[in-house]
């Protein structure tokens, strides 16, 4: 297949590209190269991939909408991986209209392309996010998802309504896949593991919230690729079974399907920075924060609708993902 990814130049767009050159699609890359987070490892990620025979990448920004036209007018895709976005809970918090211009305006160009070149599948990333002030755990993708916490959250709630109305309208088979708490080798320096690891190495104090009573659903990079590789094979289909007495939230009459993705083996946050000191060989200096705006205390996934999809679930413990990243880590900086 021929399958454009945006945002190819991030962390789980880079991964995924080197997955599918690697079983034989053609894979057309775009993003805007921002400057969010350190612009060298975007290049660095997509250094590799342009070494790939079948990788053809475009900085172009899915907020220019006649960019995105022109784009869609010229290029034939078979599917849409679409995950570009203004990502992080807290910047959101800064910087609201970031998050305006690229979840919501963004996303309707990406859609919009999709419906106009009649693209065979629409997939696109959303985020456990979206369960906001949910407490009952595991997150089903049943779950009512109408308190989000924060405006990232608010945004990738409203992906899944766009999309289920291009679904509805246009029969454009549309896939939303909730991450859970994704992480590994190439990964996003604003996150936890990143931001541990370097303040671990360099003797600083590492800001912990909720004085580390967190819990995640923390879920390896190459388990989530896969997961995506696999969802991507599989266009979303009308459910013959949906009923509009009784709705369920993550299927429709129309080609419409929402996946949990995530490892399904919650991990306290506290259990996470050991098994991180553990592969560094040194111990952490805390900083004990409390609960930060747009977070919530525990996340985890039922990935069972997933499993059945597509016979694939995350699987790979922190031990072995956070050891991987590490010796990235150490290879990558030279450490």
């Amino acid at each position: 297949m021929k399958i454009l990814i945006t945002g190819a130049a991030g962390f789980i767009g880079a991964t995924l590209a080197t997955r599918l050159l690697g079983r034989g699609d053609t894979v057309f890359g775009i993003d805007n190269l921002n400057t969010y987070y350190d612009v060298s490892l975007k290049q660095a990620r997509l250094e590799r991939l342009t070494a790939v025979r079948g990788f053809e990448f475009a900085k172009l920004d899915i907020v220019d909408r006649m960019a995105m036209q022109e784009l869609f007018a010229t290029q034939r895709f078979d599917a849409v991986m679409h995950l570009a976005a203004q990502a992080g809970v807290r910047y959101s918090i800064e910087n609201p209209f970031a998050y305006v211009d690229a979840n919501l305006a963004g996303f309707a160009h990406v859609i919009e392309g999709c419906r106009r070149s009649k693209v065979g599948h629409f997939v696109y990333a959303s985020s456990s996010s979206v369960y906001g002030a949910n407490v009952t755990l595991p997150f089903s993708e049943n779950d009512s998802v109408n308190h989000p916490v924060s405006l990232y959250a608010a945004t990738k709630k409203a992906n899944e309504l766009i999309a289920h109305s291009y679904a509805h309208l246009y029969a454009l088979p549309c896939t939303g896949l909730r991450f859970f708490t994704v992480y590994g080798p190439w990964g996003r320096p604003d996150m936890a593991l990143f931001k541990f690891t370097r303040g671990i190495l360099a003797g600083e104090p590492i800001p912990v919230f909720n004085r580390g009573e967190m819990v995640r659903d923390f879920t390896y990079i190459d388990d989530i690729v896969e997961g995506i590789a696999r969802v991507i094979d599989q266009p979303a289909a009308p459910d013959p079974g949906w009923k509009p007495e009784t709705p369920a939230p993550a299927s429709s009459r129309a080609p419409y399907r929402v996946y949990n993705i995530g490892n399904n083996q919650p991990v306290k946050l506290m259990r996470y920075i050991e098994v991180l000191e553990q592969c560094l060989g040194r111990k952490a200096v805390l900083d004990l924060l409390p609960m930060q705006p747009g977070d919530v205390p525990a996340t985890t996934a039922d990935v069972s609708a997933l499993a059945k999809a597509v016979g694939f679930a995350p699987s790979t413990p922190v031990e072995t993902g956070v050891a991987r990243f590490v010796k990235w880590y150490r290879d990558y900086y030279r450490i």
